[in-house]
């Protein structure tokens, strides 16, 4: 399931999803340095929180992913 879990309350929600793609573009790693690319896929658990405005525009978000998960399937780390 793709989200399986979504929570709402008032202006909040929060939802379990999947973040996934492929590292084919330079990351940026600040003062105009790069990480080149490896070429390698990931597939990720991520959650997002949402605030929304009272006409239904989400104003705010948080997202959050294992970091650590994530660099090793770039083969940036062991």
């Amino acid at each position: 399931e793709e989200h399986p879990l979504r929570i709402a309350s008032r202006n909040l929600t929060a939802v379990l999803g999947v973040i996934e793609g492929t590292f084919t573009e330079p990351m940026p790693i600040g003062e105009g340095q790069t990480i080149p690319p490896t070429g390698k896929a990931y597939k990720l658990n991520m959650v997002t929180i949402g605030l929304w405005n009272e006409d239904g525009q989400m104003y705010e978000e948080y997202l959050f992913w294992d970091n650590m998960a994530f660099m090793k399937q770039l083969g940036l780390a062991q």
